[in-house]
């Protein structure tokens, strides 16, 4: 098989060919490059883009074998690929966020934990993990109906993701759980984030929606400093983290709800308003 030329975009492994060559440039062997459309047409119909495209590079290989110079690559070819490119990447973005909040998915959450926690090991980094769950949502919908309830958790999401710090994100845990994560942030800094996004959520207009309605979340925060702080200390796995994070929630519930907590000095405590609590409910996870 004739190598790629160097002015053909080549695809990556996600990529997808553009199927057909103009008919009108067919020669000699027209069966041939007749036959690598077609088995690239199948090919491309199953999603095995790489295949595809060489053999549609080898149909165009065919059709300009008798020339002498490089042919130009035809513009509508060209245009082709970009147009197919920019679908691929609008699909994958797609693919990665969540249908309902538009937030990122469980999917995206776990891809990017891994390369947190990785370049945690070589880097000065920092990772903040807030785990979050609306109080008391099953009353929500009991009360007000699904379809409100799914409003409500469209408009948490965009309180949420309000003066997030540069390289957070939110993405969607399950059910009516959320996730903060904050990469390179400092503890105390994670405490405000996370304790912000709370305060945004109660303070909201929710009556707008439905007379009566109030909502509120609970938050635990897990955090891990850059791992030259823990060189004593085995790394934290993404599961560990939320774990943790998991533990300091349920500290929040039993706590009175509607508060962050976390660990400080290998303390738990909330934040905020929440902190002139008297009683603070242990965490059901160990191991800081």
């Amino acid at each position: 098989m004739t190598a790629l030329r160097p002015d053909v975009a080549e695809f990556d492994s996600d990529s997808q060919p553009a199927v057909g060559v103009p008919a009108s440039s067919q020669g000699e062997g027209s069966g041939l490059v007749q036959l690598h459309e077609s088995i690239a047409t199948l090919l491309a119909s199953r999603g095995q883009w790489r295949q595809a495209y060489q053999h549609l590079r080898s149909a165009f290989d065919l059709v300009y074998a008798d020339q002498d110079e490089e042919p130009q690559v035809p513009e509508q070819l060209r245009r082709e690929v970009d147009r197919l490119r920019r679908e691929h990447a609008e699909a994958r973005e797609q693919s990665l966020r969540d249908s309902l909040t538009d937030s990122y998915n469980r999917r995206y959450l776990d891809e990017r934990l891994v390369d947190m926690v990785a370049a945690r090991g070589t880097a000065a980094s920092s990772l903040a993990i807030a785990l979050i769950d609306l109080d008391w949502f099953k009353q929500v919908n009991d009360t007000f109906g699904h379809v409100l309830g799914d409003r409500v958790l469209q408009q948490v999401v965009e309180l949420l993701q309000e003066e997030l710090p540069e390289g957070a994100f939110c993405a969607r845990y399950g059910g009516e759980e959320f996730v903060l994560v904050l990469p390179d942030v400092e503890a105390a800094t994670a405490v405000a984030v996370a304790e912000a996004a709370r305060l945004r959520v109660e303070r909201h207009s929710w009556s707008s929606l439905a007379a009566g309605l109030r909502v509120t979340v609970s938050v635990g925060l897990a955090y891990e400093p850059p791992a030259a702080d823990t060189s004593t200390r085995p790394p934290v796995s993404p599961e560990q983290q939320l774990l943790r994070a998991d533990g300091l929630l349920y500290t929040a519930k039993q706590s009175g709800r509607n508060a962050v907590a976390y660990r400080e000095n290998g303390r738990v405590r909330l934040a905020g308003a929440a902190s002139g609590r008297r009683g603070i409910a242990e965490s059901r996870v160990v191991g800081y």
